[in-house]
């Protein structure tokens, strides 16, 4: 039997198939997966739950709702002054894994190449080749904040890309880019008549400075496709719900993807995004906090243990480097899972950029990250004892 061969060039995913060995074990503490560890803010869930005793148990339009495409320009006006026309301009999707493989797939043709920054989220660089692309990596370092800049959009330009993917703030390094560097990137994105995929999801967990969407910038907003979502500011990832927004012509194409393959979101997920943007201000910024506080105390952690690490200016995610210790990321992870029971993600699931580093996600309690952190450093002093 002949299967798809675009399908069967693609690797599984680093971080699934590492955390299969992390099922089963017991007493694990896992601070691997992407996920915040606050439940959905309660209001949230109670609009749901009313919404289906109300009977909104209905597909909705493909785009979405009106009402939630209507709340969600009124949110991006009023949070960034930015304005998307709701009826024309705005497609609410299953989550933004969603969005971000419709945007491909309304771009890409055979051959079309792609710029992606790395380590990069592990769905970027797969979701590319499926649509037949050839993703063209952009390595980042860790002197440079593991940002881009113009200069590397350049050095990278000369086989004439048509794309650029930017996920800001970065998983899995926690890069977040301040206006000012965006400026530099836009100004390359121009030159090289770039379409920019901006996967903004962590937006509203930036700490150190305010957040600028990159269609903010002078005339990017007409090559701009704008991804954004609920999952990870207002904890609601199992709602699958996500968005983006762009230029008609590209939005059209996106929705004429969508309704074949997914029809609509779940119409009880989008009444719960409405109820979010609505009145979910006061526990993102609670989330928010609680994270800073985390990401203060796993950074000064790691740092003390001999882990050297950035501070991630976004996201909630630190991204150490263990080089020291003479050990492969993947043998690292697989060591200190094994020996003191707790699970990071090897870097080299973000791209062979990774390697060198591990990802440590602190959505998780400080309980839970005060005894990682003892952990590690109890198997680093193995380590470096039996060196």
């Amino acid at each position: 039997m002949e299967l798809s061969k675009l399908a069967e060039q693609i690797p599984p995913s680093g971080i699934r198939a590492f955390f299969d060995l992390v099922l089963g074990m017991k007493d694990v503490i896992s601070l691997g997966v992407g996920e915040p560890d606050f439940v959905t803010p309660w209001n949230v869930r109670e609009a749901a739950i009313y919404s289906l005793e109300e009977g909104y148990t209905s597909y909705t339009s493909n785009k979405g709702m009106f009402e939630l495409r209507q709340d969600i320009s009124r949110f991006l006006k009023h949070r960034h002054g930015l304005e998307y026309d709701p009826e024309n301009e705005i497609l609410v999707t299953v989550g933004v894994s969603e969005a971000f493989d419709l945007a491909l797939r309304a771009l890409i043709n055979p051959r079309d190449m792609v710029l992606i920054p790395e380590p990069s989220y592990v769905s970027y660089g797969s979701l590319v080749m499926l649509c037949g692309g050839t993703p063209v990596s952009i390595r980042t370092l860790p002197a440079n904040g593991f940002k881009i800049s113009g200069r590397e959009i350049n050095a990278h330009s000369g086989k004439r890309p048509k794309a650029l993917i930017l996920n800001d703030p970065n998983n899995p390094t926690g890069a977040a880019y301040r206006k000012e560097e965006l400026k530099d990137i836009a100004k390359a994105v121009e030159k090289h008549n770039l379409i920019m995929i901006s996967d903004e999801i962590y937006s509203e967990l930036t700490y150190d400075f305010d957040h600028t969407p990159f269609p903010c910038l002078p005339r990017m907003k007409e090559r701009t496709i704008y991804l954004n979502g609920f999952s990870k500011s207002y904890a609601m990832t199992g709602w699958r719900i996500g968005y983006a927004c762009g230029p008609k012509k590209i939005m059209d194409l996106m929705t004429k993807i969508h309704q074949y393959t997914i029809m609509c979101a779940p119409i009880t997920a989008q009444m719960a995004a409405r109820e979010a943007l609505k009145n979910g201000e006061r526990s993102v910024q609670e989330m928010r906090r609680e994270y800073r506080r985390r990401r203060e105390f796993v950074i000064a952690g790691l740092n003390d243990i001999g882990l050297s690490c950035h501070k991630p200016e976004g996201a909630f995610y630190a991204f150490p480097s263990i080089r020291r210790t003479g050990l492969s990321s993947l043998d690292f992870s697989r060591q200190l899972l094994k020996k003191e029971k707790v699970a990071v993600v090897p870097g080299t699931a973000f791209g062979p950029a990774g390697e060198g580093h591990i990802r440590i996600s602190y959505a998780s309690s400080l309980d839970n990250l005060k005894e990682a952190i003892s952990r590690m450093k109890r198997f680093l002093r193995g380590k470096c004892s039996s060196n």
